[in-house]
Order: C-alpha cells, then sequence, then structure tokens
C-alpha cells in the first residue's frame, strides 16, 4: 500500500464536499418550486435560507485552505495536455493509449479549478443576493444579472461535481476508498498515476 492522502488533505475534501452538497441541494430548492420539497426536508425554506450562504463562505474558506495544499500538484503540465489528447481513451477505459500522469491528471485538475473559481464567483454573487437592500434603486439591473451569473456558475460546478462522483465511484474504482482511508495498493497507482507512484517508490 502507498500513502495517496494525508489526513488533512481527506478532511479538506470532505469539509468541501460537506459544504457543496448543502449548498447545492438547498440552491436547487430555490431554483424550482418543483424542487421545494428539499428544503423542507432539511429544516424548512428559512432554515435552509439562513444556513445557504453561511455553508457557500464556508465551502470557499475551505476550498482556499485546499488551494494553499494542492495549488503546486494542480498546475497545468505538457504532460497533461499530452493527456487531455486522449480524453476519449480514458473515459472509454482504452488505459493502454493514455499517457502517464502524476498525481493529479488533467481531468482532476480541471475539476479542481473550475470548483475553485465557481465558489469565488458563487460567494462573490451570492453576497450582492444575501444583501440586495444596498443595491441601489437606479441599479435595480445588477440584481437580475448576478443572478444569472450564479446560476450559470451553479450550473457548471454541478456539472463537474456529477461527473467527478461518476469517475470516482464507477470509473475509476478505488478513487473513493483512497480518499476515505488514504492508502492505495501499489498496482493501483501504478496503474492510474504512473509519474506519481514512480517518483513516491523513489522516495
Amino acid at each position: 500500500m502507498i500513502a495517496r492522502y494525508t489526513y488533512r488533505e481527506r478532511i479538506m475534501h470532505w469539509l468541501t464536499a460537506l459544504c457543496y452538497t448543502y449548498c447545492l441541494l438547498t440552491g436547487l430548492a430555490f431554483y424550482s418550486p418543483h424542487l421545494f420539497w428539499i428544503a423542507q426536508v432539511l429544516g424548512g425554506g428559512p432554515t435552509s435560507r439562513f444556513w445557504h450562504p453561511i455553508s457557500g463562505v464556508a465551502f470557499l474558506i475551505v476550498a482556499i485552505w485546499m488551494h494553499a495544499v494542492w495549488r503546486r500538484d494542480m498546475a497545468m503540465t505538457e504532460v497533461d495536455k499530452r493527456w487531455l489528447n486522449h480524453t476519449k481513451d480514458y473515459a472509454e477505459n482504452r488505459d493502454n493509449l493514455v499517457p502517464p500522469s502524476d498525481r493529479f491528471n488533467a481531468g482532476q485538475k480541471l475539476y479542481y479549478w473550475a470548483m475553485y473559481y465557481g465558489a469565488l464567483v458563487l460567494l462573490l454573487t451570492g453576497v450582492v443576493m444575501w444583501f440586495p437592500e444596498y443595491i441601489p434603486f437606479s441599479m435595480g439591473w445588477i440584481r437580475p444579472l448576478v443572478i444569472l451569473i450564479h446560476v450559470s456558475a451553479a450550473l457548471i460546478t454541478i456539472g463537474g461535481f456529477i461527473i467527478h462522483i461518476y469517475m470516482s465511484v464507477f470509473l475509476v474504482p478505488g478513487s473513493s476508498a483512497a480518499m476515505m482511508f488514504g492508502d492505495v495498493p501499489t498496482a493501483w497507482a501504478r496503474a492510474h498515476h504512473r509519474l506519481w507512484y514512480v517518483r513516491v517508490s523513489k522516495e
């Protein structure tokens, strides 16, 4: 077995997952009357309205913590560019055609950056929606624009979130277990993140 994630990395990952999932569920409840039942399940409309922005702030704080820990690992490299040219091969499990990746592959990095910048956009637009009374009456056009940007950013992150879960649970078995327990078999590391495996083995 090889240590893939430290305890700190696992804690910050699951904290972001928890905060984002709550924001996702309550946000969907506010997005459509047909989904408002979600808010009722989570304690009612007022409760969801109160905790939604607070959870959003917490999500960004933990995302910034994660960025401080992972920003070097998430930098795009020439290796990642070659990997992206074989995205279809990766999705169709033709692993023999996919260039070896480092600790995180290019797909994981793109998801990371989408969620990181998505968190920034969601918070900035969310603050305007959180305190609408501070928008001058003459600038009433700002709120509809902010809502559009907020919803668009949410949909992008939701799409990435769904793909992330699918990939980690179904397409690459063992990924979710690694994030829960921290270790992975050497065969898994060699098959999915060969460059990282070689570097760690030398260390």
